[in-house]
């Protein structure tokens, strides 16, 4: 896709280590992890947010035409 290999994904995490710091970067996996567990969660929740209206709008349109 990007045409990242081995190599250069090794050179990046040197620079990242460089940049932050090895005592940094346990800090910082965790913060990315936890916004992506954030994320996932509001992206579920969404969704079920918008299965509930569908569901009331069918459920309320059945209900009126009787």
């Amino acid at each position: 896709m990007f045409g990242l290999g081995m190599p250069e994904l090794i050179v990046i995490l040197v620079i990242i280590v460089i940049i932050f710091g090895a005592g940094k970067l346990p800090e910082i996996g965790a913060g990315i992890g936890q916004g992506i567990k954030n994320f996932k969660k509001a992206t579920r929740d969404a969704d079920k947010q918008e299965k509930i209206e569908e569901k009331d709008k069918e459920g309320g349109a059945g209900s009126t035409s009787a």
